[in-house]
């Protein structure tokens, strides 16, 4: 079980590595991976120039369950909304007052996929 735990922790580092990667030749800029809170994680954080993106990196191996961007739930993306509010308020910001994003960056087999706002803080 410790084996098959780490490594689909590996799998999802060597993703979210690529889509690092990825987002930052596309033009926005690194500031974090990893961020644990209580009740959620943000797998990346970025800037887009004034813009806090939020970005949840999912990987499937194959489409036959619906592909990555389809395993993003209504409550997978509570959980983000809720990390990225805790992440804001520590910086004393929030999402009325700070512009903000929640970007898809969805794996499937050998085909990358980026959902740029791919739902909105409600």
């Amino acid at each position: 079980m410790l084996n098959a735990l780490t490594g689909t922790r590996d799998t999802g580092r060597t993703y979210e590595q690529q889509a690092r990667r990825y987002l930052e030749r596309a033009g926005l800029r690194f500031e974090a991976a990893n961020v644990t809170v209580r009740g959620g994680e943000l797998d990346l954080i970025m800037r887009d120039r004034g813009t806090w993106v939020f970005v949840e990196v999912r990987y499937r191996r194959n489409g036959a369950f619906g592909g990555a961007a389809a395993s993003i739930t209504r409550q997978k993306q509570q959980r983000l909304l809720h990390a990225a509010r805790v992440w804001l308020a520590r910086r004393q910001a929030s999402f009325e007052t700070s512009s903000c994003r929640f970007d898809v960056l969805a794996i499937t087999g050998e085909s990358l996929e980026w959902l740029p706002n791919a739902f909105t803080a409600e």
